[in-house]
């Protein structure tokens, strides 16, 4: 019966050739249109995780420190007495972590050893550089070198110049590509680094760097001590310090135990850049849900071709039902009909997905995607999400065909074969 009931969906569909073709084209369109859509926000996501985890810390330890001084100084004496504050003035200090070196030697010990693979200590400084009649306001960043090498891989990003002349040229910078390209900065340029406070001080480009993240291009590299006179910190000074651990994706409970330790607030990537994940992920839901609609158009055309098929066969149907067969083997034959529409086109449609996956993957084209800057476009390739957006789109094209086999069981065969019209 199975056979029986194939065949006959077979030349239902083949009766009505070019409407089935244009409706297996409508479900193969609608689901490239979802895969690959999906593979592109999927990719940009994970191309963001990725590159963050690989070139930014995954904590942050930063001179703020966990236990500033409470607003009601008198609480601890007495409950019941309030003091209050008017115009409460306090000197701006900076935020700093002092006596780096001790936190630097604890992660040293074998407890942390494990857990915190790398450790960088870091000044950060906005200053004004000026090349000739260019100036531009940039963030500098004091950094030793081998430590900071094992946090971003600085060396490895280097476009132009090599460490060594970094190394052992006084005042030198590694620039990050952004800011070469908008001060037109090339090797060996001389930069005249005004700090806010302090005396201007000529520096030497010793190297571009490129990471692919826009806020770590559009900044610029020192050595620690420069940075710290720079700031006029004192050596047992920096702003913070950035950490590479062995778990980047479950380090909160490591974020909270270290700041408990040493006392400062520790910010982990995730916290760093929770506004952009949560915008990643809205926007993903909200594309997915406008291309889904695309789906459902196509489920309508799968059941305006059924109930076409319906209303022209219906003395088939009719015939079929007083040769034998059941109601329920006429809604199975129809809801047949549907699935193979609806897996032919999501099939195609899989298959132009690929096509149209790879062709976006290799343009050449570099854009600024979000916080990132690529060459091409972030595709994902999870067939997971291949299998989910076909299933679905057999799962549509099947359940619209519920109706014309509804109405298909519903005829009478005698009112259908007295209608002489039919």
């Amino acid at each position: 019966m199975l056979k029986t009931l194939f065949d006959i969906a077979v030349r239902h569909l083949l009766g009505r050739r070019r409407q089935t073709l244009t409706t297996i084209f409508g479900v193969a369109i609608s689901t490239m249109v979802l895969i690959t859509t999906n593979s592109l926000m999927r990719g940009l996501l994970e191309s963001f995780v990725e590159t963050i985890v690989n070139v930014a810390p995954h904590i942050t330890i930063k001179g703020e420190k966990m236990h500033p001084m409470p607003l009601n100084l008198l609480t601890q004496v007495d409950s019941s007495v309030v003091a209050s504050v008017d115009d409460n003035i306090q000197k701006l200090e900076p935020e700093e972590v002092q006596n780096y070196r001790q936190i630097l030697a604890l992660f040293s010990t074998p407890e942390y050893k494990k857990k915190i693979t790398a450790a960088s200590p870091y000044v950060n400084a906005q200053v004004m550089a000026v090349k000739g009649s260019r100036n531009q306001p940039i963030l500098l960043k004091g950094i030793l070198l081998d430590r900071e090498d094992a946090i971003s891989g600085i060396q490895k990003k280097l476009v132009q110049g090599d460490v060594a002349l970094f190394e052992k040229t006084t005042n030198a910078l590694l620039v990050g590509r952004t800011v070469a390209k908008d001060m037109d900065l090339k090797m060996n340029d001389q930069v005249v680094v005004i700090p806010a406070s302090g005396k201007s001080r000529q520096c030497k480009v010793a190297g571009i760097f490129f990471s692919g993240v826009n806020a770590v291009d559009n900044s610029v590299m020192v050595s620690l001590k420069f940075a710290q006179i720079i700031e006029g910190l004192p050596v047992n000074k920096v702003s913070g310090i950035a950490l590479k651990v062995s778990d980047p994706f479950a380090n909160a409970s490591l974020s909270q135990e270290l700041e408990q330790i040493t006392g400062y607030h520790c910010v982990t990537w995730q916290k760093e850049n929770a506004s952009l994940l949560s915008l990643f992920t809205r926007i993903g839901y909200i594309v997915f849900s406008l291309v889904a609609f695309v789906g459902i158009v196509s489920g309508f055309g799968v059941a305006n071709i059924l109930v076409t098929t319906v209303f022209e066969k219906s003395r088939d149907i009719a015939i079929m039902k007083s040769l034998g067969f059941s109601a329920s083997q006429l809604v199975s034959l129809f809801i047949f009909e549907g699935f193979m529409v609806g897996l032919g086109g999501a099939l195609t449609g899989g298959v132009l997905a690929i096509a149209s996956i790879k062709l976006l993957a290799s343009l050449p084209i570099e854009s600024s995607q979000g916080a990132l800057t690529k060459t091409g476009f972030s595709m994902s390739w999870n067939p997971l999400y291949f299998l989910l957006i076909i299933g679905v789109t057999v799962l549509i094209s099947t359940l619209a065909a519920v109706l014309p086999s509804a109405r298909a069981a519903k005829l009478e065969p005698v009112s259908v074969l007295r209608d002489s019209s039919l």
